[in-house]
């Protein structure tokens, strides 16, 4: 993962306080104890933090995002040795001037001249505490570009979800008013109950559906207002037979989930048909999970055209892209069948 370098990632001030703070407790106890002398320890310790601070701040501050992150990698070594190089010398010079002419009193023997061997030693010491303070850096902005992914995935997946969600009352009503002007052209005593059922169901899709998930006797209900609207609609040639069996009490599942497919049964099942139609919907519910299954009878235009499938289509193909984005893959089970004429859709989905 490649993380933002443009706006690389901040920690408030007081986190950097308490950092420095630590190391410079530890590194002073560290060092007095050693020498046993914690007076020595402490000015060693004021003396060197600054150059520490300043190498590691010019690493992540400005090294790096001018030069690692745009991959000019030896312009970056020579620098940052450089840089190294010129506050070892700083340091032994202060050292030497405000503090102790044994410049190097852990070392093998005493200097008080700038070697070869201290400076090496030093330049590694810089470069241990400069590495450290890097990588503490490189995993923040790491955990926090990881942060922002997931948050944008979030986004993209509530907003993806709405979108979908918005698609249906448009579809279902799109779909609805064409059936209720066609009664209305016909003068038909059915329509103003037609409407009543419409408005209820509109009703319910704009103010009940907000959330992502409804309780499963809400939706239950809102397939019942949509089975009486299509009884009015349609008259004797329909008949419907719809199961409830098991609790369906403080079960929840996503608005508007179910009448998809009851709206494509009737589209294709009834609609496509003439004579006398019978949709069978059954809801079980056992456990965890709700089994749902609906059957209507293929259309008749497309019973000997294998090309058209009715599993497909804007309304399905809406509610498998729901699925897949609003449930883990093992949480449901969608499946079709066509058999001998009669098209089934099974949905086995948790509904806790």
């Amino acid at each position: 993962m490649i993380f933002n370098s443009s706006k690389p990632y901040s920690l408030p001030t007081r986190y950097h306080i308490y950092f420095w703070l630590t190391y410079f407790l530890f590194n002073t106890f560290r060092w007095g104890s050693y020498f046993n002398d914690y007076v020595y320890s402490l000015k060693t310790t004021l003396l060197g933090f600054p150059i520490h601070m300043a190498l590691c701040y010019l690493n992540i501050l400005v090294l790096m995002p001018n030069l690692v992150y745009r991959k000019k990698y030896i312009p970056y070594i020579i620098t940052v040795m450089s840089a190294i190089f010129v506050m070892v010398v700083i340091k032994f010079n202060l050292t030497y001037l405000l503090i102790t002419h044994d410049v190097w009193p852990e070392g093998p023997k005493t200097i008080n001249t700038l070697t070869l061997n201290y400076t090496i030693d030093m330049m590694m010491g810089e470069l241990y505490v400069m590495t450290f303070v890097t990588a503490i850096k490189i995993t923040l902005d790491l955990l926090q570009e990881q942060r922002r992914v997931t948050d944008l995935e979030k986004s993209q997946l509530e907003t993806e979800l709405l979108f979908l969600k918005s698609q249906i009352s448009p579809h279902f009503f799109f779909n609805t008013l064409n059936n209720i002007y066609s009664l209305s052209v016909e003068k038909s005593n059915k329509t103003p109950k037609i409407v009543l059922k419409l408005s209820e169901l509109m009703r319910y899709m704009l103010y009940e559906t907000k959330e992502k998930k409804q309780s499963l006797e809400n939706e239950i209900l809102c397939i019942q207002n949509y089975l009486d609207l299509e009884r009015i609609r349609n008259g004797e040639r329909l008949e419907v037979n719809m199961y409830i069996s098991g609790d369906i009490h403080d079960k929840e599942i996503s608005p508007v989930l179910l009448l998809t497919f009851v709206e494509n049964a009737f589209k294709h099942g009834v609609n496509k048909n003439t004579g006398n139609v019978i949709i069978d919907i059954n809801f079980k519910v056992k456990g965890d999970y709700l089994y749902f299954i609906i059957s209507n009878p293929m259309p008749e235009i497309t019973k000997h055209k294998d090309n058209l499938n009715i599993a497909s289509g804007i309304g399905i193909e809406n509610v498998k892209k729901r699925l897949e984005l609003g449930y883990n893959k093992n949480d449901y089970k969608l499946s079709f069948k066509n058999k001998k004429n009669i098209f089934v859709v099974k949905l086995a989905i948790k509904v806790t």
